[in-house]
């Protein structure tokens, strides 16, 4: 799994990934999440809720009939609108497999929020 993995159309859930992050195009609560990610080093897997319907409907089962991103589902938790500190604490019970081995520092953390750092290709 990479840093950031977004599912095609259909999918509607990522199976057996660790930290699902369902978003939608020009959210800013999605964009402050996935900084907040990067910064702590969190892998997980982003699905668009406006191409995939399925995707959309989980949502909707989380977040009271409401179509609310972001909406996260580590194993068996879930958020919706959670800190990028929640979800990171929810991996560490849940898929310790999408965190890092070490914490990053505050100058690698920032430039991972800014996306400068970390990326692969």
């Amino acid at each position: 799994m990479t840093e950031h993995d977004e599912r095609s159309e259909g999918s509607g859930t990522a199976d057996g990934a660790g930290v699902v992050v369902y978003a939608r195009p020009g959210c800013p609560f999605c964009t402050r999440l996935r900084s907040g990610l990067r910064r702590y080093g969190v892998e997980y897997t982003e699905i668009d809720i406006w191409r995939d319907e399925r995707a959309a409907a989980t949502v909707r089962s989380l977040a009271d009939g409401n179509e609310t991103v972001p909406t996260v589902v580590v194993g068996p938790w879930s958020g919706v609108n959670p800190s990028a500190a929640e979800v990171r604490a929810a991996a560490a019970e849940h898929a310790p497999e999408a965190l890092p081995e070490s914490e990053p520092g505050l100058v690698d953390g920032t430039l991972k929020a800014l996306g400068l750092r970390g990326r692969k290709r």
